[in-house]
């Protein structure tokens, strides 16, 4: 059990003798209620079973005290926390501009962008710009927006459906499956778990 005397005065989960208090309702390791107990007595029943006193509930009368190895709860809630970044998947919204009246090529290549944007777990907002005469054909620019979506229907599906904003019409597609990792991606994750492997949960 690491000694803890002489420590600086931290907000941290306070353990041992940084507990101050004349008394407190201590849970075993395996979450058993061993009732109020003196602090004297919780530290010394820490120190038998080679384990921290670890301030779990320090608002209560008294504070609720629990015997763990708190090196390796902190060790392993890292590791939870680490995890669930990981599989968070953080979406931003990317946007692409086309004119009612696109040629093919061109509008292979907004769809490409549009598709490379999905599989990366972004939202695409599609916009369609209108000048001068076009914008009396809302209809172009709305069976444009069809004709994408059902283009790129096994990766996205339409969240915000075509609507008239002033010159423009817009439409939101959301992603329907998870990111696709590329190889950079891949490497870092790799590295990353390779340097968690090395990290060794202390006492």
């Amino acid at each position: 059990m690491t000694a803890h005397r002489g420590d600086p005065i931290t907000t941290e989960t306070r353990i041992n003798d940084r507990i101050r208090v004349p008394e407190v309702r201590l849970v075993g390791p395996n979450g058993e209620q061993v009732g109020i107990v003196r602090i004297e007595d919780a530290l010394r029943l820490a120190q038998e079973a080679e384990l921290d006193l670890v301030e779990v509930a320090a608002q209560a009368r008294p504070p609720v005290c629990k015997l763990m190895d708190y090196g390796k709860f902190k060790y392993e809630s890292a590791q939870k926390a680490r995890e669930s970044r990981r599989n968070q998947q953080l979406t931003t919204i990317k946007e692409q501009k086309l004119r009612p009246k696109i040629d093919t090529h061109d509008y292979e290549t907004k769809k490409r962008n549009v598709v490379r944007f999905l599989e990366g777990g972004n939202k695409v907002k599609v916009t369609i710009m209108f000048r001068g005469r076009e914008q009396s054909r809302p209809e172009l620019g709305y069976r444009l927006l069809q004709r994408l979506a059902e283009d790129v229907q096994e990766l996205g599906v339409v969240e915000a459906a075509p609507k008239q904003d002033g010159r423009n019409m817009t439409m939101v597609i959301a992603p329907t499956k998870k990111p696709v990792k590329r190889p950079a991606a891949q490497a870092a994750e790799a590295a990353d778990l390779a340097a968690e492997a090395t990290v060794e949960p202390t006492a």
